[in-house]
Order: C-alpha cells, then structure tokens, then sequence
C-alpha cells in the first residue's frame, strides 16, 4: 500500500507540472474557449455531439481545477459537453462511441505467461539440467562404444522422460495460473448503481463510461474519476491513494472524486469524467504489477519439510555414489585392471552418477508444494459455482480449523426479503395482510396522522422508487427501507410528489454505532422538520411526545411508554425486526441546519418480517456436530434476535444471550466466565464484534470465522483468522478487507467453506503421506543394493517415472478430491495440532517396511524363487522389482484415500480424476514394460509376472487394513464448548 501512495503522490506532481508546462505560461483556464477544449477531438466525437476532449477533461479532474469546472458551469456544463441530460445519464445506444472515444474503465494488466514459459521454468531445475547434461554425455559415449541406435538408448530414455515430466508440471502450471487469472477477475467485478435511459439501473464496474451517473453510499468504492452532482455528508477516505488519514468532505467547494477511494459516510451522485487507464488510479496500477498471493503458512510449512527432505535425499545420493565408486574401484583392482580404462568404464561411471542424481530427483518432494497449490486451485473454482469467492488463498486452509463462526443474523441466516408485518400507531396495533394495507381505514387514523406516517416514510430514506423500462415502480435500496417503501405505497402514498413537497437540508445516514437514521427538511409552509428511525429502544428515548389519533403530539407518560415497550417486545419475541418512527418541528431554522438529538415525538413502531432462510437450522446443526459454535452477533432487539436464534436452532437452554452494551463494559475476569456461553450477541455495535472476536482469539485460542457486511466491520473482519463477507449486502470497503466473499449471503454457504477447508487440508495430509512412503522405499532400496550389489534395482529412466506418479500424478490424484459429509462429523483441528500425525506416521512406516521386505526378497532372492533361467534372468528380474514397486504405489494410493478409515473405496467411482490417474498410471505401465523397453531397461513380462506384480501391489490394501486398527492417538481433549479437538503429535510439521 505505500508503494501506491508514494507512487500517487509522484504521478501527481509530474503530471501537474506537464499540464503547467503543456498550458503556457500563467495562461487561466477561464480564457480558453470551446475550440481549445475540443482540440484533438475526432470528427466522428464532433458529430456525435461531444465537445470536450477526454485529456482535457481527465486534467480538469486531475488537478483539481476548480476554476475551470466553475467557468463550464459546474456538472451540468461538463454533461452537456459530454452529450447528456444529467437527469436521464447516458442512453444505452451511445454506449458504444463513448467506449470509442473516452475508453473502457479497464487497467492495464500483466500479460499472462505462456504455455511456453511455463515449460521453460519448469526446465530450469538444477537436478534436472544436470541429468540432461548425463544424458547427451550417454548419448556421446554410447554412440562411440556401441555405435546407432544401441548407444543413444539409455541417454534418449532420459531425455523423453524429463521431456514428459516438464510437460506435465508445465501444463499443470499453466491451467492452475489460468484458474488463478479466472478467480482475480471475479474479484475485482463491482456492480454499480447509475442512472441510465432515465431510470436507475445496475452495472458492471467494467461496463461504466464516461457521462454515467453513479449512485454513491456508505462502503462504495469510487469507481471512477468524477464531479459531485449532488448528496448528503459526503465523506471520502483517500488514504489508499495519499495515504492521509483524515477523510476529505465532498460538496459544491470540492467537487472532485477519485478512482479507487472509498465512502466512508454519506451518500452522493457523481458525474463520470474519466475512465480506465486516464484516471489516476489506473495510471498508477500500470506501474505495479500485481504480485499475487502470498504464500499459505501449510505451503510455508510444507516447503520448509521438502526442504529436509531434499537435503536427506542429497545426503543418501551423494552416499550412494560414493559406495557404487568405491565398489567398482575395488572390483578393478580385485582384478588388476586398476591402470586399464575404457569408453564402458566411462559409462559405468555416469551411469552410477546419473542414478545419484535421480535418487535426489526423486528424493526431493517437490510435490508438496504443488499438492497445496493444486488443491487450493480446485477447491477455489469449486467454492466459487458453490457461491463462495476466494480472496485470499490462505482462508481454504484455516477455514477447515474454524471453531467458531461469528454470523450476523439479517440476510445470512434470513432470507434478507422483508416486508412490514405489524405497525403499532396511535395506541393500537394492526397486523398488515398483503394488499390490504392500502385500506387506510383499517388503520383507524386521522388524515393528519397519515401525512406524517407517509413523510416518515418517504422523507427519511436513502433508498428510491424509480420507474423500471416497463412503467412499473422498482424500490432501490436496503431490504428494511425497502419494506417501509413497499408499505408506503401500499398505504397510497407517492414516492416522487413527497420529495417535491419539501426540501431536503440534511441527511444522517444510518451506521450500525448509531443504529438510526435521521434527515432534515423544510417544510413547504415555513419552518424545518425532523425525522428519525432506528432501532426500538434508541428512538423512544429520544421521545418526548406522542402522536395522537387526531394527528397531534402530546406529551408521553409513563403508561405509554410501558405500552409502547411493551408493543416493542411483542413483535420482537414474534421475531419481527421493531423499528421506531419519530419527528419533530423546528420553527427556529437560525441553527446551522443541525439535526436534534432528543424531543421528538413518536409516530409508530414498525414490526418487520424477516424469515429464517430455508436449511439454516439443518447448516447449524452441522456445525455443532462438526465442533462448530456458532454465534450470533447483531444489531438487532434481543428478542427478536433470541427468537431468531431458537428457530436456528442457535441458542440452547444453557446458552447467554446479551446485549453490546453489557458486554463491552464487563470486567476481564467476568468475561473469561462468559463469553464461552454467549451464543447471541444483541445490540452490538462493530467494536463490540470486535472485541468478542479478539478475545476469542486471544484468551480462549479459537480459529474464529466472522460475517460482516457494512463498512464498520472491517476491523473485525481484519481480526479474524477467517473473514467472510456478504456479496449481496456487503459493502466494497467490507469485501476488501475479507478472505472470503459469500456470494449468495447464505448461512449454508458458509458451512460449504467450512466443508471445504477440511477437504483441502486433509486431501494434503493424504498426499503428504503417500508421497513420504515413496521417498522412504525409492531411497533405502537403492542405497541398500547399492551398498549390497554394486548397482541400483531401479534404472535412471525407471526412477523418473516413479518421480512423476508420486508427484504430480499423485498430487492430481489425491489433492483433488471433493469434500464429503463425513468431514462435518469429526472435531476441528486445532492450532497446535502437527501437519503429520501420528496416525500418518504409523501408515508411512508400516507400507514403507512392507515394501522394503518385498523389493528386497525379489532384488536378493528373485531369480531362485520365480525360477529365472537363461541370459535375460537379469533383465526379467529388473522388469519384476520395477513393475511391483509401481504397483504397490498404484495401490497405496488407494490407501492413501482415508487416513484412518478402513474402507478406503468410498466415493472412489465419484472422482473422476483419481479414477483418471490410476487408470493412466496403469496404461502408461503396461506400454513401458512392454515396449519401451529399449528406454526404460525393461522387457516384456509373461502373464504370470503380471499377476504377481499386481498382487505384490495389491497386498498394500490389507497392510494397511492392518495398521488402521493399530490405535496410535491418544483420546481427544475436549474443547472449552465441550467438543473434541484433534490432538497435537509429534509430526514434523
């Protein structure tokens, strides 16, 4: 971030002093006329009735020339120069010549790497450059010693078997990066509210020109260069661009916004002036290239064990090659050719430093790493068409560990579609049934009391009745004022003739501190009013007075106010969502437009409708039986968010719910004793959700998942370790400062990525121990008969191959599997649980010995138990140990499917791509066994050979049915909320 401030503050003053110098010297912009501005305008711009070239114009912006914008008469001269009525925005059939003339609101981007650039990284690792090296010297020697084609065998087979290595982990790359650039675009699509063809409508941030006018609210983020048209307590934070703190007032007097700042008050209308790569924020982001993704602390962790790895396997190499050199040096001088040296002798030696070499190739886990990224990949394009987008790649990792998720209730665990159920008016309340409301009469109320009930509703709103392409009426805005719209106009009321009746002074705009929104109007007749709405209790503290069935106020007692709270909690244990309606009359307008804190007069209480989203409770239930808590923090009535919360099936009898004011002045010790219990937090304000979210953290070690959706909960979104926000309520600030952005604001989704989080750590576990008994096999048998034969089982082309099945073939295999429900019935895995556990361990040794016995018996025993006879005996022997060491890896993967359960078949028909490797594995086999054999040293095998390669493999199921009925972890220790947690192990992570 100080990279783009420092990069802001240097674009600036440069292009300030190129304007200065391109401009003359001193030269005021209010003497330039018509022709100037329109210098360098196409003919085509000119008549399509455009006269303001789109440089000029970005200038104007730029530099804040609040004298040029004055002498073209502000916003409604810019608009007209852009051929367009500010009041109907931009038609649709200009789109195109505008996007022709000013630009596209695109930036610049990185060019992807190639296909071929990919494969060229992929050639530049050292181990098998020098193996390549090896390989052409083969060829060279060999060409000499046994002349074409014999000589260029072994060095080709080689070279084709790198060649196919570098292919696969280039075209794994390659689509990963391609899902990777897929993801990053889903990310940074906004959509907008603009005025276009005369009514209000949704865009794409991508589909924005020059001439929109934009719809600006709390959260926004400025998606454009622009000019205020107009608004209300409009507040910027340009901090991401300057890097000041303090946020800058947008008005008349400083007209300007800026591409890529965020509202962080108010609300406002702004005028598109520049686009894409002329607004500053795109100048900008053409000098920074995007660095992507940090990496995950599992890929972090798992680097940090290929490492050690690498470094055990460069030792067992370079042992190896020693004692193969050692033993050869003995055999010549055992037969006093000590002084005579040859061509073969050459070979010999390169082949023995060439199996060295592969024994680092194949000892070095490079697939660890690729097994994260792999599965990360997958598990972000399968969470996204399961509605959930990841921001950061880390979430898919920690999501699995979450012990408790933070939710609002409103939209997440509600179908956010509210409609008014019950209003209590005048003393009386009255249930709201459909099209009935516009029966007037069956509120039994005055004209009087109605007018001010319509101006309440209709006055003290950021949302808007427009008319949609049809001629119908179309409510833009919040599902709660939404509703109070809705019923406005069921009531009889009109949108458009309130708003003409008075004028608006000022606007205070909801936030979730306040919990209440306020506006001030002059009234047609003379003098000001007031109107307040908010949460219940807030508003009818402020009153003072109460309005009576005639239309009048009069002074509240203390029996009202009972029947009030008591109307306040009858809705709320109803779970409707209360809201009050206030106003109050302002005859002295000297004050500074000010909007009073207290002495209003009450108008009525509004009870909401807002159902439980269907399969929230059957979600809920999941995460308890998944060692979830679930918690419910909102701003909601108590009663309305406990009778929520039971519906849930969130609250149980010995759960608290509390209120934020309670909670945030509760002692330390007091909390400690508490906040275990809280299951729902009522009232809270986002410090309050801040403060539970860190003290879950900090004192209780909980992997704390937060939803949030308003501006105000970044900081605990921040805080969390998984911060998810809402994609169809949230705002951009709050989806910025997520890890995760839920698309559908569904409760389900969220266990989804909980489900999914699971999978991705455990289809790495899974991984890890596959390819961990690999490495312990391929190194102890080549060391062994090394050190016991003189030559290695398995040649340089057949430990390649095994290179690639154990790395990205298994990586594919095993890192890939979709979750299953099974997963949402064990315990979270807590903090300091190690990566490898014991469980690993015991599997990782038991098949690693079971191999070894088996490759052993066959490498010293072979020849006289399959009763092998004749000059190739060698050569079927080889082919033998190669083939069932394969077989018993094809097999093991299979086992490596489930850790700890036994059936290690479950849903095996369901993944399509394990069924896909094993299966290629297989064919690619039978095809190098069978006739490659003069690049891989093998030959073709009989039926017989076959069977028993494959029942050597297959013998790795039941070893393993074995070691999982060894129990090796300890009882689970129970968590502070009583379920199990996975305990921690001696792993090496």
């Amino acid at each position: 971030m100080e990279k783009v401030r420092l990069g802001f503050n240097a674009y600036r003053v440069a292009f300030r002093f190129i304007d200065g110098v391109g401009s003359g010297d001193n030269k005021d912009w209010e003497e330039r006329g018509e022709i100037e501005l329109a210098n360098g305008l196409s003919e085509e711009a000119r008549e399509s009735g455009f006269r303001i070239h789109p440089d000029k114009l970005a200038n104007i912006v730029r530099n804040h020339e609040i004298k040029v914008l004055r002498s073209l008469r502000g916003a409604d001269g810019v608009a007209s120069k852009l051929n367009l009525v500010l009041g109907e925005g931009v038609k649709s059939s200009d789109m195109t010549i505008r996007q022709k003339i000013y630009g596209f609101n695109r930036y610049s981007e990185k060019a992807s790497k190639s296909f071929l650039t990919f494969l060229w990284e992929a050639l530049q690792d050292l181990t098998l450059i020098i193996l390549i090296v090896c390989a052409v010297v083969s060829i060279g020697v060999g060409l000499a010693t046994e002349g074409w084609p014999k000589g260029i065998y072994d060095g080709l087979g080689i070279i084709l078997s790198i060649l196919l290595i570098v292919l696969v982990t280039a075209s794994s790359d390659y689509n990963q990066s391609l899902q990777f650039k897929d993801l990053d675009k889903e990310k940074k699509k906004i959509i907008l509210q603009v005025s276009r063809d005369g009514y209000r409508q949704k865009v794409s941030i991508y589909d924005l020109v020059v001439g929109d006018v934009v719809h600006l609210s709390i959260g926004d983020q400025v998606p454009a260069d622009g000019i205020f048209i107009s608004g209300y307590s409009l507040l910027l934070d340009e901090s991401s661009l300057t890097g000041e703190s303090e946020p800058v007032n947008v008005n008349e007097k400083n007209p300007f916004l800026l591409a890529g700042t965020k509202v962080q008050n108010g609300s406002g209308k702004m005028l598109v002036t520049t686009v894409g790569m002329r607004t500053e924020w795109g100048k900008l982001m053409e000098t920074l290239s995007d660095g992507g993704d940090d990496e995950t602390p599992l890929q972090v962790k798992l680097n940090g064990v290929a490492t050690v790895i690498g470094k055990i396997g460069l030792g067992f190499a370079v042992l190896t090659f020693v004692v193969l050199i050692v033993r050869y040096l003995v055999e010549k001088a055992l037969q006093h050719e000590f002084t005579s040296w040859s061509f073969s002798d050459a070979v010999k030696i390169l082949n023995f430093f060439a199996t060295a070499v592969t024994i680092l190739v194949v000892a070095v886990p490079e697939g660890l790493p690729l097994a994260v990224t792999l599965s990360l990949a997958f598990a972000m394009k399968k969470m996204m068409s399961d509605k959930a987008l990841v921001r950061r790649l880390s979430a898919c990792e920690t999501m699995g560990s979450a012990t408790c998720i933070c939710t609002d209730k409103t939209g997440t665990l509600t179908t956010n579609h509210m409609v008014v159920d019950k209003i209590w008016l005048c003393g009386n309340a009255k249930e709201i049934k459909g099209s009935q409301g516009n029966n007037t009469s069956s509120l039994e109320v005055s004209e009087n009391v109605l007018t001010i009930l319509l101006q309440a509703i209709f006055q003290n709103t950021e949302s808007e009745v427009v008319m949609d392409k049809d001629g119908k009426n179309t409510i833009l805005g919040s599902p709660t004022e939404s509703a109070l719209l809705e019923y406005g106009l069921l009531l009889g009321g009109s949108f458009d003739a309130q708003r003409r009746e008075v004028k608006i002074l000022k606007i205070d705009p909801f936030n979730s501190e306040k919990k209440m929104m306020s506006v001030l109007v002059a009234l047609p007749g003379g003098g000001n009013r007031a109107f307040c709405k908010g949460a219940s209790e807030i508003v009818l503290k402020m009153c003072d007075k109460i309005l009576n069935s005639n239309g009048e106020s009069v002074q509240i007692s203390e029996e009202q106010v009972r029947k009030v709270t008591d109307a306040i909690n009858i809705f709320a244990c109803e779970a409707l969502r209360t809201l009050c309606m206030a106003f109050k009359d302002i005859n002295d307008t000297s004050d500074d437009n000010s909007i009073p804190d207290g002495g209003y007069t009450l108008i009525a209480v509004v009870g909401i409708k807002d159902p439980v989203r269907p399969g929230v409770k059957n979600a809920v239930q999941t995460c308890l039986a998944a060692g979830i808590t679930v918690r419910m923090v909102t701003g909601d009535n108590i009663n309305t968010a406990k009778a929520i919360a039971k519906e849930c099936g969130i609250l149980t009898e010995d759960g608290v719910a509390i209120e934020g004011p309670v909670f945030r002045n509760k002692a330390p010790e007091d909390m400690m004793e508490i906040i275990p219990k809280i299951q729902v937090m009522a009232r809270s304000s986002p410090l309050d959700k801040h403060k539970l979210v860190t003290y879950l953290r900090s004192m209780f070690k909980e992997v704390v998942a937060v939803t949030g959706d308003g501006t105000n909960d970044a900081p605990a979104l921040k805080e969390s370790d998984i911060g998810l926000a809402m994609g169809i309520a949230g705002t951009e600030v709050a989806k910025e400062n997520a890890h995760v952005i839920i698309l559908d604001d569904n409760f389900s989704t969220i266990v989804t990525v909980a489900k999914w989080g699971r999978a991705v750590y455990i289809n790495i576990q899974k991984f890890v121990q596959f390819q961990l008994t690999v490495n312990v096999v391929a190194l102890m048998i080549s060391f062994v008969s090394a050190c016991v034969t003189g030559t290695s089982p398995l040649t340089t082309v057949q430990m390649l191959w095994v290179n690639l099945i154990m790395d990205t073939l298994g990586a594919l295999a095993l890192a890939t599997e979709a979750p299953h429900d099974g997963l949402m019935n064990r315990p979270p895995i807590g903090r300091s649980v190690s990566f490898i556990t014991k469980a690993m361990w015991r599997n990782i040794f038991g098949q690693g010995i079971y191999q070894l016995a088996v490759l052993f018996v066959l490498t010293f025993a072979g020849k006289k138990l399959l009763k092998l006879e004749g000059s190739d005996a060698d050569d079927i022997l080889q082919t033998v140990i190669f083939n069932a060491f394969v077989f018993c890896q094809v097999f093991n993967e299979i086992n490596s499917r489930d850790i700890e359960k036994i059936n290690i078949f479950r849903g095996i028909f369901s993944s399509k791509l394990f069924i896909g490797v094993m299966v290629s594995t297989v064919i690619f086999q039978v095809v190098i066994v069978e006739f490659l054999g003069a690049f891989a040293s093998t030959v073709p095998l009989s039926w017989q050979l076959w069977l028993l390669s494959v029942v050597v493999g297959l013998g790795s199921i039941p070893v393993a049915v074995v070691l999982k009925c060894i129990p090796v972890e300890p009882k689970p220790a129970k968590h502070h909320n009583g379920y199990d947690l996975l305990p921690s192990g001696p792993g090496l992570v």
